[in-house]
């Protein structure tokens, strides 16, 4: 076990390259934002975790296994991982962050290409959303109006 790395595994490089070429840049690890993700994305308001499957238990996955001895403690294990797993993406949400979770399943070569371009895409549109232009009705531009209301002016020199 103490083989198996946390950080720079094989399918984060993966997610980490294509990002890369396709221009989008990234922090990794950032340690001030709950679990520190493993590539944030500041201009997006956007957090990539790249899951194991064991590790993070995978519903449905054909990798998500469990071993066959000493059951008990690899469930109790997996379910603190999923546990501690949603919380944090619960308060990144909260922070008004934008949380994507990239499954190592979904990086095997047969849909690699798929799931990446996916990826790309999702981010795009999130950008797009968050930048877009916002049209404000009549009465909100009276809410918002930086003018007096009763059309004196203030010179502010205190006569």
């Amino acid at each position: 076990m103490a083989a198996i790395r946390g950080k720079d595994t094989k399918p984060e490089l993966l997610v980490r390259k294509f990002l890369f070429s396709r221009g989008f840049r990234y922090r990794l690890n950032h340690p001030r934002l709950p679990g520190h993700p493993d590539i944030v994305l500041r201009k997006y308001r956007t957090v990539i975790f790249v899951n194991g499957c064991f590790w993070h238990g995978h519903d449905g996955c054909k990798y998500f296994v469990l071993p066959r001895t000493n059951v008990d403690f690899w469930q109790r294990k997996i379910e603190r991982n999923k546990a501690r797993d949603k919380r944090e993406q619960q308060q990144l949400a909260a922070m008004g962050w934008h949380c994507i979770t990239v499954w190592e399943c979904q990086l095997k070569p047969a849909v690699r290409q798929q799931t990446l371009e996916s990826l790309a895409f999702t981010l795009c549109q999130i950008y797009l959303k968050d930048h877009s232009v916002r049209s404000y009705s009549q009465s909100e531009e009276e809410v918002w109006s930086a003018a007096e209301s009763d059309g004196e002016y203030s010179s502010g020199s205190g006569q």
